[in-house]
């Protein structure tokens, strides 16, 4: 059981959750991930770290409440426990001597990067980074960002906040004026893939972080395969960094789209049981 020790709800869709993990904690680096499950009942799901802090032995995630299990974390609270947490897994990101750096990150996806932008930086990187989101009510990490990165770039697609359009706008005018070292992108797979179009015919190289399908995040179940560069790959031991020119991001949306039916079940059921609870509730 890994107790609640914060809970915030960064907006409407997404919110902030910091459990204690002493003996993660002390492991964790950029890019890792962690493998949840809520309650006896729940399912094992993947969610990137976005912070640790191993003087008090916590790990932090950020969590986008679209799903059964997404829903259950986000409905918990300070001082609930979520009940297994496994990792870290993957391969942690390389944050040194890289040089100049653009970060993007798009909806969660920007949680995700906060903690890769933040270790280049912290490593004497040059990053820049582009926070993309759908409106300004549900733009995250912004503050976070600028607090160790004063280049940074937001895109709204109804334009309520910063540049109206995408992150590859942004992208596209800086490419521009000067080439970077490396672009890494998290987000929607069609945004990753749209960064890769554009970078590839610049010859820049691109990462991108997938987070698939996942079930026991060790290899074994195969349900988070990725093809990249012709060849199956697993995104929990092989990943979940990968060469964004690989990838085939065609595949990767269709998997994705798998269980979209089973997925829609499921959450009409939580949502029925969560209504007649508060229904009994009005009751007493």
């Amino acid at each position: 059981m890994h107790k609640i020790v914060r809970k915030e709800q960064l907006n409407k869709e997404i919110c902030l959750v910091e459990f204690e993990a002493q003996d993660l904690a002390s492991v964790c680096a950029p890019g890792q991930f962690v493998v949840l499950r809520i309650d006896e009942q729940g399912e094992r799901f993947p969610l990137t770290l976005y912070d640790w802090d191993t003087k008090k032995g916590t790990a932090t995630v950020v969590c986008q409440a679209v799903g059964v299990s997404t829903k259950k974390l986000c409905a918990l609270n300070k001082g609930d426990a979520i009940l297994d947490v496994a990792g870290p897994l993957g391969h942690a990101t390389n944050t040194k001597n890289i040089g100049k750096v653009i970060c993007i990150g798009g909806g969660v996806g920007t949680a995700e990067a906060y903690p890769i932008a933040k270790g280049m930086g912290k490593n004497g990187n040059d990053v820049t980074v582009i926070i993309g989101a759908r409106s300004k009510d549900i733009v995250i990490c912004e503050k976070e960002i600028r607090e160790f990165c004063n280049k940074v770039y937001i895109t709204t697609d109804d334009g309520t906040y910063g540049q109206k359009g995408f992150v590859t706008d942004v992208l596209k005018g800086l490419l521009e004026k000067d080439a970077p070292d490396l672009v890494f992108a998290i987000g929607p797979a069609i945004m990753m893939k749209k960064v890769a179009e554009m970078t590839k015919e610049k010859n820049i190289k691109t990462l991108v972080s997938l987070n698939s399908i996942m079930i026991d995040g060790t290899g074994m179940c195969g349900g988070c395969r990725v093809i990249s560069g012709g060849k199956v790959k697993f995104a929990c031991v092989d990943g979940p960094e990968f060469d964004a020119h690989q990838v085939d991001f065609d595949d990767l949306v269709q998997r994705g789209k798998r269980y979209n039916k089973k997925e829609k079940e499921a959450l009409k059921r939580y949502n029925k049981t969560c209504r007649i609870g508060l229904d009994e509730g009005n009751t007493k």
